[in-house]
């Protein structure tokens, strides 16, 4: 089995790119709502008063579902970018209009993580690629849409980044590490500039 991956690798990874992609779909739609719900949990904790108990709401619950009418998705309508076509971008329930975005993703996963196996070959430098692939991707649409890098990406893509370079997959580690101090205090910079200028 694992024969047969790594001589279609370029392949398998272009369809595992398009399944992931379709789960950083999610992603990018609901972690920065998780986020504002836990802050929100936090200011009402600070305030001393009761959070109202909420609904459960993660990556897995609820069930995907059309927001204009509720109508949930159903595996048939999961499939990447093929259900979109079948639909012909609208919901089955309603008929509204699907986003673009969503394809757009999928296809942008599949093809990136293709041509990432096909450059780097069947081994850990290719691994360690598609996760940092696949997690600048979902980064960079959030951070289009609201402005915020979660750190439950962030910080652990920092050290699967130094993880993998132990074996020098990439660099060796004392340059992985120099990397990491340089852009943590990059982004550190960026945020106390902003905040002495604003006030």
């Amino acid at each position: 089995m694992i024969d047969l991956i790594a001589f279609n690798w370029p392949a398998f990874a272009g369809l595992l790119g398009l399944c992931i992609g379709s789960f950083l779909n999610v992603v990018i739609h609901r972690l920065p709502k998780m986020m504002e719900r836990e802050w929100q949990g936090q200011c009402a904790e600070l305030r001393g008063e009761i959070s109202e108990a909420l609904a459960p709401f993660d990556l897995s619950r609820p069930r995907s579902h059309c927001p204009a009418c509720g109508h949930q998705i159903s595996a048939s309508e999961n499939i990447p970018v093929i259900s979109y076509l079948f639909l012909r971008g609208r919901c089955a329930g309603c008929g509204n209009r699907i986003s673009l975005r969503y394809p757009l993703i999928e296809l942008l996963t599949g093809l990136i993580s293709a041509f990432a196996a096909w450059h780097f070959g069947f081994g850990w430098p290719a691994f360690g690629a598609l996760i940092l692939i696949w997690s600048l991707i979902a980064l960079a649409a959030i951070d289009i849409d609201t402005q915020l890098l979660p750190d439950s990406i962030t910080l652990p893509l920092l050290w699967i980044g130094l993880a993998f370079n132990l074996g020098h997959s990439f660099t060796d580690l004392s340059s992985a590490v120099i990397g990491a101090m340089l852009g943590y205090l990059a982004l550190w910079s960026v945020f106390w500039a902003f905040n002495i200028a604003t006030g």
